[in-house]
């Protein structure tokens, strides 16, 4: 659902977008010790690259804000390797003909301030995310065919959502929500901007403590919640916009936690003071064309740039080696149902780069090319295109953007600042939350491409109940996507995560891609 950004400069989705943990691979086992044993206390310091754009799940899109949501607030449910676990809801019981859900939450549920946690706030969570004027990425998931769902509360506990017509995907939209508290929001006329975001009101094992804006954010056990209590006292999460410097700050313990990127990884082992965890990230890195710019839109001139590029080559330079990453084709990942592995690419050639060039009058081509700046990968890459892109003719001029610059770059539908920059999300297993990035109208569609048969093509496969035509219809979308190439996937990369050793539960905790770990109540100080 998934979405918004993160390691890479576009949306990271989630979590919310993320519904499909992944198995980890570590190094070695001292994260596995029994939990039971564990000593409650501490506090685990986590780097993160940037601020959050938002404490409202609703719409949390790049890697801090889920990574943070992830403590503030519960999800209803969450299905990890096909498995659905409840959580702040009882049961989900669909009608026969999958038109009609009854969801039930757990009795005795309450907000960080005591407030009762009721159906009231679900039904008000899903309306909000389907009005309009609060623009939640969410909203597309709920709506089917161009008609949203209902939700009508039947008691304290209990509601009803109704479908316009039966849905294969539903679940897989549903498992990505977070509500928000009514009493809170209620009245709201743009969530997204309320100053009510500065100091959440979550459901979620930690609670809110402080955020000091370019320094961190920082978060306490919530003793009251229902489940099981973290060990843990505490989570600052850091801001360390430098990764030489926030692996020096691991090192030296300032930093306990840190997504590692591939050019780091033998530096940060050969201490031997943090045990590595690398696992598929379940993302996909991708290159972006905005179509927005008119030389853009022309087919003839995307391909050519793909046809520019030695696929191989720049995985090299982004990300070391293809341990890391694995060079992708399409622009579903592969934990998402129905990828397809077979899909036109684009071989390595020069000369034809230049025929297509030429095709499209567009001989003498100068392009924009933005980048994250703080991303090593995306700096390598960046220079490797200007590079070969100069050999066929093209003029690259790179521009390097922090992340919260570029991110609102990226989500202004009218963006004419640059012509291409690299993107990256994580969808999960449901192929309906991809609609957040490529329907025409969708808010994170960072190409801007639109197309009526490709858009008609994502609103039917939402709604196909027939796992045989549902996956047909995918097929051709990933092939439509492939030949358009508005977007052109570079790899399927690796999740790496240091953890001082100090610190154990690692895989109770679960390793999962964009928010590290699935529940953090399980980590502990040894």
């Amino acid at each position: 659902m998934k979405k918004k950004r993160s390691f890479l400069t576009a949306l990271v989705i989630a979590l919310g977008l993320i519904v499909s943990a992944c198995n980890s691979e570590p190094e070695a086992n001292e994260g596995s010790t029994n939990t039971s044993a564990a000593k409650t206390g501490g506090n685990l310091i986590v780097a993160i690259k940037d601020d959050p754009k938002t404490f409202n799940p609703i719409y949390a899109g790049d890697r801090m804000s889920l990574t943070i949501s992830k403590a503030l607030y519960s999800p209803l449910f969450t299905i990890n390797d096909g498995k659905k676990t409840f959580v702040l809801a009882e049961s989900l019981t669909p009608s026969a003909d999958l038109t009609k859900y009854t969801l039930k939450l757990r009795s005795g549920l309450t907000w960080h301030d005591d407030q009762k946690l009721t159906a009231d706030d679900v039904v008000f969570t899903l309306n909000s995310i389907l009005d309009e004027k609060q623009h939640s990425y969410f909203r597309s998931l709920f709506v089917l065919d161009g008609k949203p769902v209902q939700i009508n509360k039947l008691d304290e506990l209990t509601m009803e959502i109704v479908l316009p017509q039966a849905s294969a995907s539903f679940e897989g939209a549903l498992v990505q929500i977070s509500p928000i508290p009514k009493h809170i929001f209620e009245g709201e006329a743009d969530m997204e901007k309320s100053a009510k975001n500065h100091s959440p009101v979550g459901s979620g094992p930690f609670k809110f403590k402080e955020y000091r804006s370019g320094e961190y954010v920082i978060v306490e056990r919530n003793d009251k919640y229902f489940g099981d209590k973290a060990k843990l006292d505490a989570i600052t999460y850091r801001v360390a916009k430098d990764s030489n410097a926030a692996i020096l700050a691991l090192q030296n313990g300032e930093i306990n936690m840190m997504l590692v990127e591939p050019q780091d990884y033998n530096k940060v082992k050969d201490t031997g003071k943090s045990e590595l965890l690398m696992f598929p990230s379940g993302g996909v890195t991708t290159m972006v064309f905005n179509t927005n710019i008119d030389v853009m839109k022309k087919k003839e001139v995307r391909q050519a740039i793909a046809h520019a590029i030695d696929k191989k080559e720049l995985i090299t330079m982004g990300f070391s080696s293809v341990d890391f990453a694995e060079p992708a084709a399409s622009i579903f990942s592969p934990d998402t149902l129905y990828q397809k592995k077979e899909l036109k690419t684009y071989e390595y050639n020069q000369a034809k780069a230049k025929e297509l060039l030429k095709t499209a009058g567009a001989d003498n081509l100068k392009i924009r090319f933005a980048y994250y700046n703080a991303s090593k990968a995306e700096g390598n890459m960046s220079l490797y295109l200007q590079q070969k892109l100069k050999e066929i003719g093209v003029q690259v001029e790179l521009i390097p953007l922090d992340g919260a610059t570029l991110g609102k770059k990226a989500l202004n539908k009218d963006n004419a600042d640059y012509d291409l920059s690299f993107g990256g999300y994580s969808m999960g297993y449901e192929p309906d939350a991809y609609k957040a990035i490529y329907l025409g109208n969708a808010p994170y569609n960072y190409s801007h491409y639109k197309n009526d048969e490709f858009d008609k093509l994502w609103i039917k496969a939402a709604v196909e109940t027939d796992a045989n035509k549902r996956a047909d219809l995918y097929k051709r979308i990933q092939e439509m996507a492939a030949d358009d190439v508005t977007t052109y996937p570079i790899v399927y990369g690796k999740s790496i995560i240091a953890v001082d050793k100090r610190f154990g539960g690692l895989q109770e905790a679960v390793p999962k891609q964009v928010v590290l770990f699935d529940d953090f109540t399980k980590i502990y100080m040894k």
